[in-house]
């Protein structure tokens, strides 16, 4: 490898990017989850999409809806791009609010011992924004695609890296801009031990991503129809950016761990290179280029440690490793299916014996399976079929070795009760066979007689 002296500290090199992954590791005692999910803001009068800035009639948009959050302690988050000094995010106690491309209004929450810690930041966050959300004529949708805005109909938000991002994405895939603007998730950060232990977890959780995508399919509707898709934010993601997205087939084969992973990333082409607050466009461009000091967008610069911890949220893939591990493959939810993820996601991975039974169930399948899996699952839900059984019978099993999981790590709330409670919502919905999707099908295809305008209050937190 070639290495160029760096302006700022020594030559960057695969091993140094490798052991940046690495630091995450922890002992046991100090694994901690994190939970983010995304909503979408919508006016309610009309079910419009809310603007930054004042709408039309003078009404405050993303930026009042933030400015008025600070009454509860949240402090701005700001930066200095092309728009000016911008608004972009809040931060409290370990937490944030972000700005999402199309003003999907974003959690990030701490980094917490227990689901039921989770479950009350999310209750909290939500009623905060609901109280701000009211004097502003706002509400929000627990969806994981808008049901009928085109994508013309969605603002953009003045943050650096998205005008960026937004002129990349169509070069690369016929989605990434639906992508962007229509879509939210909900998903669970957890940690691990040691190498070995992250490359069991990411096996597993990447094996189970799509199983995941079908309990928690809850977006049927693009543009006021039926797609065809239960998670059409799932089908979003099949058509973004295969540089950056997908099932990642080397995780499965001997010999992965982290500088594996590292060597991939180094492969995927850039966004951007961030200097002084802003965002300088390098997309298209190699990591590579810029480790050697060829960089066109930095002619001579090479990279920083944090270059390339910006550059791995660049990725996109079901299950992205970054010091920790991140489950990104659900649709976002209501508050019970949202303190779930992270319930069932603790029950698998932060019990050796869960693990080990969990993995039982996958272990056996081939590459092609995963792949082929992870459209199925967001066509047909819990009706797709992998190695011979239903998604719907290896979901209920999967939530039985969670349930067990969570029983034997005895997390205890105030009220002496443990986390199983928190997975009730989706061992319903495997005991069903049905969907979120499924039944927002059935109402529109019934009672709604093919109008969609009722999904917002439905459907709204």
């Amino acid at each position: 490898m070639v290495e160029v002296a760096q302006k700022n500290g020594p030559p960057l090199t695969l091993q140094a990017m490798a052991e940046h992954l690495a630091s995450g590791s922890k002992p046991e005692s100090r694994h901690r989850v994190g939970s983010e999910h995304e909503k979408f803001v919508f006016r309610t009068d009309g079910r419009r999409p809310v603007p930054y800035d004042l709408d039309d009639q003078g009404r405050g948009g993303i930026h009042a809806l933030m400015t008025g959050l600070e009454r509860f302690g949240w402090t701005g988050v700001y930066e200095d791009n092309q728009f000016g000094h911008t608004l972009i995010g809040l931060e409290r106690g370990g937490g944030n609010i972000s700005l999402e491309p199309g003003g999907q209004f974003e959690l990030s929450g701490a980094p917490l011992e227990s689901v039921h810690e989770i479950c009350e930041e999310i209750g909290q966050h939500i009623e905060e924004a609901k109280t701000v959300g009211r004097e502003l004529g706002l509400d929000f949708l627990s969806l994981g695609h808008t049901p009928d805005w085109s994508r013309a109909d969605v603002p953009v938000m003045p943050k650096g890296r998205y005008a960026i991002m937004r002129a990349y994405m169509p070069k690369v895939g016929g989605m990434g801009l639906d992508m962007m603007f229509r879509t939210c998730t909900v998903q669970a950060n957890l940690d691990f031990s040691s190498e070995a232990d992250m490359v069991a977890k990411f096996r597993l959780s990447l094996a189970l991503q799509p199983i995941v995508t079908a309990l928690y399919a809850n977006s049927p509707f693009v543009e006021g129809k039926p797609t065809g898709f239960l998670s059409s934010r799932a089908r979003v993601w099949t058509d973004t950016d295969p540089d950056r997205t997908g099932m990642l087939d080397f995780v499965f084969k001997d010999g992965f761990g982290f500088e594996t992973y590292a060597a991939y990333a180094l492969d995927v082409p850039m966004y951007f290179v961030k200097r002084n607050g802003r965002y300088i466009d390098a997309s298209g461009q190699s990591f590579r280029d810029f480790m050697a000091g060829k960089l066109p967008a930095l002619p001579g610069e090479t990279p920083t440690i944090k270059d390339w911890s910006d550059h791995l949220t660049t990725l996109f893939p079901e299950v992205r490793l970054k010091t920790y591990l991140e489950m990104r493959g659900a649709d976002s939810a209501p508050p019970g299916r949202l303190c779930g993820l992270a319930a069932l996601w603790i029950g698998l991975l932060y019990d050796k014996a869960a693990l080990a039974a969990a993995w039982d169930l996958c272990k056996h399948w081939e590459i092609e399976d995963h792949e082929r899996l992870r459209l199925d699952a967001a066509r047909l839900g819990l009706k797709a079929t992998v190695a011979g059984r239903t998604v719907r019978d290896i979901a209920k099993d999967m939530l039985a070795i969670a349930h067990e999981g969570l029983k034997r790590r005895n997390k205890l709330s105030a009220a002496f009760t443990d986390e199983t409670g928190y997975l009730a919502e989706l061992e319903d919905i495997a005991d069903s066979g049905l969907t979120p999707a499924d039944r927002w099908l059935e109402l529109y295809n019934g009672p709604w007689q093919g109008r969609i305008e009722p999904i917002y209050e439905a459907a709204a937190y």
